[in-house]
């Protein structure tokens, strides 16, 4: 029981900084326009939001994968 009430603490913790610093975590990433693009969905304390990225395997032009953390434009304390 001790363990399951830590645990739940820790991700209200988690939840608690990522709505207040407006980051959110990489929950997904698709190809998509042949190949030259990259969506990523990121989890934030508010939702979902999505990304579009340029995508090139060597990393010249674009990104190779998407970024774990992403700053949202929605932050509370603004």
């Amino acid at each position: 029981m001790r363990f399951l009430i830590r645990i739940v603490a820790l991700l209200v913790i988690i939840w608690l900084a990522l709505l207040v610093t407006g980051y959110g975590v990489l929950a997904g990433s698709t190809k998509n326009v042949a190949g030259l693009g990259l969506q990523c969905q990121y989890m934030t304390a508010r939702g979902m939001v999505t990304a579009q990225y340029l995508h090139t395997d060597s990393g010249v032009v674009g990104v190779t994968d998407c970024p774990l953390l992403k700053k949202s434009t929605e932050v509370v304390d603004n």
